[in-house]
């Protein structure tokens, strides 16, 4: 029987106000759709289906906050992009600064 010490950390949740970068162990494949984002840590693989999301993920550890980085897209995209994000930190390919 395993005691609640031997049991992982949670993650943490997302906050579009922290800034985030693209977790080392994580290589993204470029594909027409977008890229295939690949954890070699927990094996986990993610479809990064919008060009302008990738390239986001990308330079996100230049920006102070994902927030910020949302800010060099347009308006309309803010929303599912947040959502992508979130995504994206719950599986530990982007992790915080």
């Amino acid at each position: 029987m395993s005691s609640p010490s031997d049991a992982p950390a949670p993650a943490a949740s997302f906050s579009p106000d922290r800034g985030y970068r693209l977790n080392p162990n994580v290589a993204l494949r470029p594909e027409p759709f977008g890229a295939l984002a690949y954890h070699f840590g927990n094996r986990r693989l993610s479809f990064l289906k919008d060009p302008a999301l990738v390239a986001l993920v990308e330079q996100l550890g230049e920006h102070p906050s994902a927030r910020a980085a949302l800010a060099t897209l347009p308006a309309a995209q803010h929303a599912p992009t947040l959502r992508a994000l979130a995504a994206l930190a719950a599986t530990d390919m982007i992790i915080p600064l």
